[in-house]
């Protein structure tokens, strides 16, 4: 890390640090999370036994309506980038947060199925471009001695815009569906009109590379995209059906789910931070390691029928690692690549393009065993611990593999 620092100081002179507004930046990273990724993903997970009550759409559909969300989400990570590099990047982060806001305004028409799904494919594209250009658009502006904390405050707005919908969501449909939709839409526009001048004006100018990584390194990291992969798969029956398990699967009404949403929003809150202390401690690499055996053991306690206080702590810890291994990836992407930070922008590029092809794939199958199964939530639950324990064993195996190519 002394490397990338010595890297930044070079090449990233003081007055082109100073001249961008880094608090402004940071709020503006922090709307975009909240807006692209907090709301326009994870409010449709409260909305969706709702819709399903609306008669908007049958359980099934309306299950892969939140799919086409991931899928865009996919379809964004692979073409922000590209956005940017045509245009700018500040006019890419402020069409994205327009596109999500509209998305919202447009889905309280449910004029068709085609209709909603194209608008939450494309609430999902603008929520991958975020995802993709809004922290490192920030980041490298803010001296590294203050990116952990900035990182964990950008990211937070993930989980500050779950909890947000977890408690909005069902005083908004106290007026109705289609109100709470548009609602949604009016916050999405007040968050984005907050932004809109927070944004450096033009890209940082990149560090040069060193040599090439050496084969060790590039076998942890190419473990390191499979494990976040695995994870993005392993936190879907979560994402998608947690509100929904607890409102149908136990019969306990959606007012009672829309809890459990925002105890999972709590914890998405939390993560970040705590997942950076934790890496500040023991390391990027052990504390992700922690991580899988702690949301792994949480990720399957639906599935058991162990009791209230089980389900809060499966809510909470598994929303906490939604968004904590986020800033612990990205943080062992820049301890594997401390000597080679040109290529750490690519790389995490990559970790979140298989991260979204990973979630995107698994929402889907998940929406279709969930239809095959005749609604058995269990399953899915049991198969998304499967996905995260897999995750672990590549970790073990990979640090071996990496112990002996360094002896």
């Amino acid at each position: 890390m002394k490397m990338e620092k010595a890297h930044s100081t070079t090449h990233h002179p003081a007055p082109q640090i100073q001249s961008h507004n880094t608090r402004w930046g940071i709020v503006s990273g922090f709307s975009a999370s909240l807006v692209g990724i907090g709301l326009a993903r994870f409010a449709y997970t409260p909305l969706l036994p709702a819709i399903v009550d609306a008669d908007w759409f049958d359980s099934s559909k309306a299950a892969y309506l939140g799919a086409a969300n991931l899928a865009g989400y996919l379809v964004g990570a692979l073409a922000g980038q590209v956005m940017a590099q045509k245009s700018s990047t500040a006019l890419t982060l402020r069409a994205m947060m327009l596109l999500a806001s509209v998305a919202f305004l447009a889905c309280a028409f449910p004029v068709s199925y085609l209709w909603f799904f194209f608008w939450r494919l494309l609430s999902g594209i603008s929520g991958g471009a975020l995802m993709v250009l809004a922290a490192p658009a920030v980041l490298a502006y803010v001296s590294p001695s203050k990116r952990g904390l900035a990182g964990g405050v950008i990211f937070m707005g993930v989980g500050v815009g779950i909890a947000a919908s977890g408690t909005l969501v069902p005083l908004l449909l106290q007026q109705g569906l289609r109100q709470t939709w548009l609602g949604l839409g009016v916050i999405s526009l007040l968050f984005t009109a907050i932004a809109w001048k927070g944004w450096p004006k033009q890209a940082a100018a990149p560090a040069q590379a060193s040599q090439h990584p050496r084969k060790s390194k590039n076998h942890t990291l190419k473990a390191l995209y499979a494990e976040y992969a695995l994870n993005a798969a392993g936190w879907v029956p979560h994402m998608i059906f947690l509100v929904a398990f607890v409102a149908h699967g136990l019969g306990k009404g959606l007012e009672v789910g829309a809890q459990y949403w925002v105890l999972f929003g709590v914890g998405a809150t939390l993560g970040p931070l705590l997942a950076g202390v934790l890496a500040d401690r023991v390391g990027f690499g052990l504390a992700l390691r922690l991580s899988f055996i702690l949301e792994g053991m949480c990720v399957c306690i639906p599935a058991l029928g162990v009791g209230t206080p089980w389900l809060i702590m499966s809510s909470i810890v598994v929303g906490a690692f939604v968004t904590g291994t986020v800033p612990l990836v990205l943080g062992r992407v820049q301890e594997l690549l401390a000597h080679h930070p040109v290529q750490q922008s690519a790389a995490w590029r990559k970790a979140t393009v298989g991260f979204a092809l990973f979630q995107a794939t698994a929402a889907y199958g998940f929406s279709y065993l969930f239809s095959f199964s005749g609604g058995n939530y269990g399953l899915l639950f049991m198969i998304g611990t499967g996905a995260i324990a897999l995750a672990f064993l590549i970790d073990l195996v990979a640090a071996k593999h990496s112990d002996k190519s360094a002896a």
